[in-house]
């Protein structure tokens, strides 16, 4: 595709998924990559701040890209995630037809890339696992520890 490799694009990923966390939403980013190595967009988590169950790292991500690219299929491009994708995310993957997903951490709960865009897309997992795992990690147990703190304070 071009001289960078998988981690040097989950790199920007990554600093998508710190805005996430920055903004107390769950720390997951995304970047779309052109077959040529450009960036074309990135976006993570809005979940929350837009109220809407289905605005994810990925979908953001995707609808940037379309809006730039002002096409909606992405046939050349590669989409690097912090998060293996849920499947409403694979859906949109297959349909936007994006060639390549690479993902950080798996997600055994709601992670389902490999049984639903497997053998349709190139997809390559594990990709700075551990950097995507811990911010994963740090979230959810500093809201464990907020929920605890609000019921003994109560």
């Amino acid at each position: 595709m071009n001289k960078f490799d998988d981690k040097y694009f989950m790199n920007f990923a990554l600093k998508e998924a710190e805005k996430a966390l920055d903004g107390d939403e769950v720390p997951v980013g995304a970047v779309i990559i052109s077959g040529g190595g450009e960036v074309i967009s990135s976006a993570f988590n809005t979940v929350e701040s837009n109220i809407s169950c289905i605005m994810h790292a990925e979908i953001n991500a995707i609808l940037a890209a379309q809006k730039k690219l002002r096409n909606w299929r992405l046939d050349e491009c590669s989409l690097y995630v912090t998060l293996e994708p849920c499947i409403m995310c694979c859906g949109a993957i297959l349909l936007s037809r994006i060639g390549k997903v690479v993902y950080g951490a798996s997600d055994p709960k709601g992670g389902v890339s490999s049984s639903i865009l497997g053998g349709k897309i190139e997809i390559i997992g594990g990709i700075m696992n551990e950097e995507s795992s811990r911010l994963l990690k740090s979230f959810f147990k500093s809201k464990r520890e907020n929920i605890r703190y609000n019921k003994s304070v109560s």
